[in-house]
């Protein structure tokens, strides 16, 4: 169960990986309710949650980076970039500055970095434990997210609501920087080179750290050409933007929604909420640890896929906070047995080569998520919450069957 942990390198990535996600947990909750509060709009609590995941557009390039410089050395960069922001929300909360539109341009420059925090935590994953305890790993950088999203998520609610959002954000910024000195102590891979600027580079003196903008782009172009002529790969992308499209908006970003307007309750009960759906994930990483893993994970996928949809087609209609827990209880297990599989499958199929890229392209699937919240916000705001919840549920079961009956081979056979 516990065997990636005797690599030194998880021994300090792990937690690392958790005081990050419980900053970030803790900031979408505190966030995402300031923003519904302050201006009572579906629309912009979606566009905010959309400007959270507009990083995902650049995962490849992120993913090309660590396997060019390493995933230390982008990561550390990247949690830096935590530090400072968090550090400005805490100053202007204080100081009685701060408002939507500050919120916004945080969240802009936030989500140009933060989605892609799991591409480089995936890939070190890949690169520093054996591939007998590859699920078992997965399963618990799994279940420090879904920690970190219980936690947060119900403390990011409270402590907000007892101290207000800048006494809250001094101690977010701890957590980033505690997590920026851990990563200190994740193993430095040697960058790897590029075969086709072997020769000139050697010349040139620069070895393995030749990454000019040619070498960048065609390292992209191999990664994403390597992903589409590869079933094993392809298939699960796919089912990784349907799923950010039609599934993640409505056990996700519209959450707010649901507690001011559906609910009618407050910070607690979005904290609540989050938490349900996050101990369900907890516990699917615990039976996945603790089994380790399914035999066939491509259709554990998939099966998973489908009964989470009919989950959710059920939480649209319920119109009471203890249904509505125990919907997001059943969903958030359903959901982290499938990403758990997607994962494992992912970086086994990727190889050596690729590993990086592949988390890469498999990031800017998440950038379905935007565009499904803009879409949800505005079905809400025409048809209403129900009829909306049930057009997605039916739209992502209906295209996970059709997934799998396309690629049946690589996936059910």
């Amino acid at each position: 169960m516990l065997a990636a942990f005797r690599v030194r390198s998880f021994r300090f990535q792990w937690p690392a990986d958790l005081l990050t996600s419980l900053a970030f947990e803790m900031e979408t909750v505190i966030l995402s309710w300031y923003v519904i509060v302050q201006t009572g709009s579906v629309l912009l609590l979606t566009a905010f949650g959309s400007l959270l995941f507009l990083g995902t557009l650049l995962a490849p390039m992120y993913g090309v980076l660590g396997d060019r410089l390493g995933g230390r050395a982008v990561l550390f960069a990247m949690r830096a970039v935590y530090v400072v922001l968090a550090l400005i929300l805490a100053i202007l909360s204080l100081t009685g500055h701060l408002t939507p539109l500050w919120v916004f341009v945080i969240a802009t420059v936030a989500g140009l970095v933060r989605p892609n925090d799991l591409v480089l935590r995936n890939s070190l994953i890949g690169e520093t434990i054996p591939s007998q305890h590859l699920m078992g790993a997965v399963g618990l950088s799994r279940a420090t997210m879904d920690c970190a999203r219980v936690v947060g998520a119900l403390a990011g609610a409270e402590l907000s609501t007892v101290l207000g959002i800048g006494p809250t954000y001094l101690l977010v910024m701890a957590f980033y920087v505690a997590s920026f000195a851990l990563t200190f102590g994740v193993a430095r891979r040697r960058p790897v080179p590029d075969p086709g600027d072997a020769p000139r580079a050697a010349s040139a003196g620069l070895g393995a750290f030749a990454i000019s903008s040619p070498s960048r782009g065609r390292d992209l172009k191999d990664g994403l050409l390597f992903v589409l002529r590869t079933p094993a790969l392809l298939a699960p992308m796919w089912l990784a933007f349907l799923i950010n499209l039609t599934a993640y908006p409505v056990s996700n970003g519209l959450l707010p929604y649901v507690v001011k307007n559906v609910y009618a309750v407050g910070a607690t009960g979005l904290g609540w909420l989050v938490a349900s759906f996050a101990f369900g994930g907890l516990l699917g990483s615990i039976a996945t640890i603790v089994t380790g893993g399914p035999r066939r994970p491509e259709r554990f996928m998939l099966v998973c896929t489908a009964i989470w949809y009919v989950v959710l087609l059920g939480f649209g209609h319920v119109g009471s906070l203890d249904a509505g827990l125990l919907a997001l209880l059943l969903a958030g297990f359903v959901q982290n047995v499938a990403m758990i599989s997607m994962t494992a499958s992912l970086l086994t199929a990727a190889g050596d080569r690729f590993r990086s890229r592949v988390m890469g392209v498999r990031m800017l699937a998440v950038y379905g998520l935007p565009l499904g919240l803009i879409a949800s916000g505005a079905l809400i705001h025409l048809i209403g919450y129900p009829p909306t919840i049930s057009a997605l549920s039916v739209v992502g079961l209906l295209f996970t069957l059709l997934i799998g009956i396309r690629w049946r081979a690589s996936l059910w056979h």
